[in-house]
């Protein structure tokens, strides 16, 4: 008998932008469908940060989480992620500690080493020389956070003349700190500084095991977190049919295939222009496979591809990133997901088409206080949560 946990269900959104779309309707949508998530009862929403691709809108995320925040009543919201080799730790640190002020106890810092550009625009980004020096940007930022007695000193002051630098919102404001990575170097450092870690499932599906385990026998408590806590992210599309949720997943296969084949991202197809698409006998097998990887199909389908991720990698919580081409076929993905993994649970969104915030408390739809419990399992006040 399988006497493991009903998993936490949260949401990844890049602002998917169609071709019959805009950016400032995709990051409508965004928001919009934050709402609606909210009110199925998931737990966590994160928005990415990606730059220079015309497909995906999300390139600032503390802007949009200020948003998701606002307009929503018991996610927590954060980054999937912040990308740190593009900002100075400083300015993370001030933007999420406003954030985390402003909406204690339910903001999320996930950081991430990849550069979410081309090499032109990350170029363009990046003007410090220590921008591939990621674990001394991170050490950096997380040194912001704290008490008000905690703060990142200057090393550069003569004598010690120059007041010490602070990320004054940060200082009894700290979000939740998460690292992302699809690889095993971001699972082993997020083990050693015992930090909560989300691995990107669709990006390196074969590793996912892996990682999580290398995370796991890496992990040392910590003063945020007591024990392990993973987050897998995966490619979802669910739908009434195995059929229908492949004709919907068309437009993202046809995205990956032209990314990868020939270098191009531009907007994402409709699902009648990817049906059309004249796929050579390699390119459909490319498909094909990329589908299998996913987490796409039917009720039953999707349920079962989603307790076997969650089986393999011990997961506590599974994300999933869904790109289709209308906002309700999006909500009606992730309200399948919700009725495989968590049938228990309280929906308040019902029927509806503009589901309004029930719940104006800082709780979280797992029945913790968000404002007191750190969410990936552990406790605020030490490394002795469950």
């Amino acid at each position: 008998m399988n006497t493991r946990p009903a998993p936490r269900l949260s949401v990844l959104d890049v602002s998917p932008v169609f071709a019959d779309s805009s950016p400032a309707r995709a990051l409508r949508e965004t928001v919009e469908l934050a709402r609606r998530v909210d009110a199925l009862g998931y737990h966590r929403f994160w928005v990415a940060e990606h730059h220079g691709i015309d497909n995906i809108a999300s390139c600032s995320p503390p802007v949009l989480i200020g948003l998701i925040a606002g307009a929503t009543s018991r996610l927590r919201v954060g980054s999937g992620g912040v990308m740190l080799a593009n900002h100075s730790p400083l300015i993370v640190a001030e933007q999420f500690g406003t954030l985390e002020a402003l909406h204690p106890g339910r903001i999320d810092l996930g950081v991430g080493r990849a550069p979410g550009a081309d090499r032109i625009t990350a170029h363009a980004l990046r003007r410090a020389g220590d921008a591939d020096d990621f674990t001394g940007r991170l050490g950096e930022l997380l040194s912001y956070f704290g008490p008000s007695e905690g703060s990142a000193a200057s090393t550069d002051a003569p004598g010690g003349g120059h007041p010490a630098v602070r990320a004054l919102p940060a200082l009894d404001a700290s979000p939740e700190m998460w690292l992302l990575g699809s690889s095993g170097y971001s699972a082993e450092l997020a083990g050693l500084l015992g930090l909560p870690f989300a691995f990107a499932q669709h990006f390196s599906p074969t590793l996912a095991a892996a990682a999580v385990q290398l995370y796991r026998e890496r992990f040392r408590p910590s003063a945020v977190l007591g024990r392990p806590y993973v987050v897998i992210s995966s490619m979802v599309v669910a739908a009434e049919t195995d059929e229908e949720a492949r004709w919907q997943a068309g437009p993202m296969m046809l995205t990956s295939l032209l990314q990868r084949t020939r270098g191009i991202s531009d907007l994402h197809a409709t699902p009648e222009q990817a049906a059309k698409f004249p796929y050579s006998r390699e390119e459909a097998a490319f498909v094909q496979d990329r589908l299998a990887s996913h987490l796409v199909g039917g009720p039953q389908t999707v349920g079962a591809k989603a307790r076997e991720l969650l089986d393999a990698t011990g997961a506590d919580e599974l994300m999933a990133l869904t790109m289709v081409h209308d906002l309700e076929t999006r909500v009606r993905s992730y309200r399948i997901l919700a009725d495989e993994l968590l049938p228990d649970r309280a929906d308040t969104d019902g029927a509806s088409t503009g589901a309004t915030d029930t719940d104006t408390t800082a709780t979280d739809p797992a029945g913790t206080d968000t404002a007191a419990t750190d969410t990936a399992g552990g406790t605020r006040a030490g490394a002795g949560g469950a």
